[in-house]
This record gives structure tokens, C-alpha cells and sequence, in this order.
């Protein structure tokens, strides 16, 4: 092996470490911070080890929400799939706040608005969420776009989770997630899966349903031209002027 792959796994090593004192010490945290010099004493490494491998704190921290945003999205992408799309949409909802919950420290890091960026990964959250609802869709499940309901679904499944971490004498009802979750399906999801008022236009749910299927590799019998303007003719009946 190598000097230079040597130093690399040694540096690759001393950059997990890093990571995982400094999610330690942001549990034990009263008031949710960390210094770069407590990350470094942790693990027996002096400061400018931590700032070549991570520039600085900002760094550091960026460093933790991104590994904290990859783990999430191996968690869900392991959860089973059922032949129930809209039970897996509110499992998928219970889960985000099983995560949150007993990751409280690091969830809240991620979902802070304090670092300067926000993490690559945290956009396959939203990717995630997206397919899960194209497969409600496709049921006829859905009464708006998927991506107007993971909006609505992401944003206030991230609210609840943190108001119950942030606050929780006031957030603390354990009923509290199931209600919420409940009233934001209503908006998003059709009369028959959640309560709620009909579409306001009786053609959005077919058109919206016939779109996903169409999105499907290999599933139009159209040439794809015509699905093509076909989707564009879908887009323009479920959004009418």
C-alpha cells in the first residue's frame, strides 16, 4: 500500500471520528453547540488536523448534517413497500418522527437555518417523498401535484418534529403528530383515503392519475411525442385558468 493511500485512509479515518465525537458532544450539549477545540481533545488530535480536513466549524457541522441527512435516506429507502401506497405515505410520516425523536440534537442541526447551505443530501428527502405520492397518484389517491403535496407533508412533518423537540411541555401530546399528519393528508389526499372536502375541479384526480401513470418507463402506448402533448393537455385540465 502506498504512502499516499496510507495517509488518505488515515485521514479518512480521523475525518469519521471527527464526525462522530462531535454528534456525541452535541448530545451532551445544553445549549445544542459544540467547539472545534472539545471535537479535537475528544479524539486526541490537535485543531489545524481539523481545519485541513474541514476548513472550519462551519465546515464540521456541515460535514455532520450531510452524514445525518445520508443516514435518513438509507433508513427510507429500507423501509418495505406495500401494495397500500397511502399506508406507506403515513408510515413514512411515523418514521420521520421516530428519527427525529431519537436523533434529536442531530435532527435538529439539519434542519436548522443556521449553517450558510443547505446539505446535497437533503434534497433526496424531498425525491423521496415525491415517488412515495406519484405511487398514491397512481391509485387515484391524490387530489393535487405530488410535488404541492410533499410541501405541505415535508414541511409540517419537520414543524411537529421540531415544536415536540424544541418545546415539548407545549408540543408533548403524543396525539398531537397523528393529528396534524391527518389534517395535512385531508389537503393532499382524495375523499375516499382522507377526510376532506372534493377537489375543486371534479377532473383533477383522473387527469392527476392518468399523468402518473403515463410517467411510468415504458407504460404509454403513445409514441413520445404524443405523451408528450398528452401530459401537457393532462397539466392544463387539472390546472384550469
Amino acid at each position: 500500500m502506498s504512502d499516499a493511500v496510507t495517509r488518505g485512509a488515515k485521514a479518512d479515518d480521523i475525518r469519521t471520528r471527527m464526525l462522530e465525537a462531535a454528534e456525541r458532544l452535541l448530545i451532551a450539549s445544553d445549549d445544542h453547540d459544540i467547539s472545534t477545540r472539545a471535537v479535537c481533545e475528544a479524539i486526541g488530535v490537535a485543531q489545524p488536523i481539523l481545519y485541513r480536513l474541514f476548513k472550519d466549524k462551519n465546515g464540521l457541522l456541515y460535514a455532520l448534517v450531510e452524514n445525518g441527512f445520508e443516514r435518513y435516506v438509507q433508513r427510507k429507502q429500507a423501509l418495505e413497500s406495500t401494495e397500500d401506497p397511502v399506508a406507506d405515505l403515513r408510515a413514512g410520516w411515523d418514521d420521520h418522527m421516530d428519527f427525529a425523536l431519537t436523533n434529536g440534537a442531530l435532527y435538529r442541526l439539519m434542519f436548522s437555518p443556521a449553517l450558510p447551505e443547505v446539505a446535497a443530501p437533503a434534497g433526496r428527502i424531498f425525491e423521496l417523498l415525491v415517488q412515495a405520492l406519484d405511487r398514491c397518484a397512481a391509485i387515484g389517491a391524490l387530489r393535487i401535484p405530488s410535488t404541492e403535496a410533499a410541501q405541505a407533508i415535508l414541511s409540517a412533518n419537520v414543524g411537529v418534529a421540531l415544536s415536540m423537540l424544541s418545546q415539548p411541555a407545549r408540543y408533548g401530546d403524543p396525539g398531537l403528530s397523528h393529528r396534524v399528519r391527518d389534517a395535512v393528508f385531508a389537503a393532499c389526499l382524495t375523499p375516499e383515503t382522507a377526510a376532506g372536502p372534493a377537489p375543486a375541479h371534479a377532473m383533477t384526480v383522473p387527469a392527476l392519475q392518468l399523468e402518473a401513470q403515463l410517467r411510468k418507463p415504458g407504460a404509454s402506448p403513445l409514441e413520445p411525442e404524443e405523451t408528450t402533448l398528452l401530459l401537457k393537455w393532462l397539466n392544463r385540465i387539472r390546472t384550469p385558468s
